[in-house]
């Protein structure tokens, strides 16, 4: 859900007119009139719904997500409605990932007991339900990965049934800077990514260029950005799948794939320290530099993030969110995720105090304590069967 450093951004404020536009919910304008946090219109056939927060990249909150699952809801069933697409306001990207300061007043609000429920919790509740339902959607869901597209932006594009990338995507699921764990079916996403490299992306944090998200397979076509006006209008008339393929362009190299030999290697270790003494020890200078960068990282969110993706590897979609309900719910009693987002987005003094300060002083059974069932607080996944059963 989290892209580090998304919320609370400047930058430029506008949306796209045309088609039948309504919205609900709203940010504020650069003039200071309300706008809609979610548009959505329709243009012909295409149903086309865009993120509308661009002074904070689009971070989601929990009304844009309870925004979004209602507009898909509507138009699943809608026979005027043939194809649903997603993109985001502004120049600077889809989704840069979810309010973390929201979720940091959250965890230290003066009143918090350790029994008191989170507010977060009913959050990813409903952004989880909005992943699956995605994944599940009953017409083509075609979203534009274009610029930021970080956290909680992969929730909801990764899971739709067209990715589209361009030369300026930067995607990724970068929470082990904040002290977190992928989410949002990110570890079921890199879980199943070629080998270690998912693994490998979730510890580093990095971002992922074009080239790399195809090759995980958290998208499916290269796209110029300046074909994305030209994609959308034929969608109003046009299959995706044909539209797609018309307009792509050449997959651009991927660093993941060139680094296939040295990441095969350090993973085969069974702990994340292994791991990354395994990368130190290499003879590839890119897998010495990786592990300095896993170093700066929390050490818990590093050795749970390496457990969360392995468990991915080996379940569906329904089973990475439950492991990722159990192990958000942890993170927000712990030390580490409080911390990084002080570090990285409040003070933004970019000197996080990790509890424990190295891998090395990690208690042995912490990443499979944080996956553990979690009886008093199951994630219900039920009203998304509800609205389109499994298959």
């Amino acid at each position: 859900m989290l892209g580090a450093g998304a919320a609370g951004q400047p930058g430029p404020d506008h949306a796209p007119s045309g088609g039948s536009a309504t919205g609900t919910g709203h940010a504020a304008s650069g003039t200071g009139a309300p706008e809609p946090t979610v548009l959505a219109e329709v243009r012909g056939r295409l149903g086309l719904i865009t993120l509308n927060r661009p002074r904070a990249v689009n971070a989601l909150n929990h009304e844009m997500v309870n925004l979004l699952w209602s507009q898909l809801v509507r138009w699943a069933d809608d026979p005027a409605i043939a194809t649903v697409a997603i993109q985001g306001a502004g120049e600077r990207g889809l989704c840069a990932g979810g309010d973390v300061v929201a979720i940091h007043a959250d965890m230290t609000r003066p009143d918090r007991t350790p029994t008191a429920p989170y507010d977060t919790m009913g959050f990813w509740r409903d952004e989880y339900r909005l992943n699956l339902l995605i994944s599940r959607y009953p017409k083509p869901y075609v979203a534009l990965m274009d610029g930021l597209v970080l956290g909680g932006g992969i929730g909801v594009s990764a899971h739709g049934s067209f990715r589209v990338v361009t030369e300026r995507t930067r995607s990724g699921l970068p929470e082990t800077q904040i002290g977190f764990s992928p989410d949002v079916g990110g570890t079921y996403l890199l879980g199943h990514a070629p080998g270690a490299a998912g693994a490998h992306a979730a510890l580093t944090g990095a971002h992922l260029d074009a080239g790399d998200a195809l090759y995980l397979g958290l998208a499916d076509a290269f796209v110029p950005s300046g074909a994305l006006p030209e994609l959308l209008d034929r969608l109003e008339r046009e299959e995706p799948g044909a539209v797609i393929e018309a307009l792509a362009a050449p997959a651009p190299p991927s660093a993941l794939r060139d680094g296939e030999a040295w990441i095969e290697e350090a993973y085969a270790g069974r702990t994340a320290l292994d791991v990354v003494r395994a990368l130190e020890a290499s003879e590839a200078e890119e897998a010495r530099g990786a592990a300095e960068v896993i170093r700066g990282k929390s050490p818990t969110a590093v050795a749970v993030a390496l457990a969360a993706v392995r468990a991915g590897a080996g379940t569906d979609l329904a089973g990475a969110l439950k492991n990722e309900w159990r192990v958000g719910y942890r993170f927000l009693g712990g030390h580490d995720f409080a911390e990084g987002i002080r570090a990285q987005v409040i003070d933004k003094d970019r000197t996080p105090k990790w509890e424990p300060a190295r891998l090395e002083d990690l208690s042995p059974g912490t990443a499979e304590a944080y996956l553990a069932p979690l009886p008093h607080l199951p994630l219900d996944l039920s009203p998304v069967d509800a609205v389109i059963p499994p298959a």
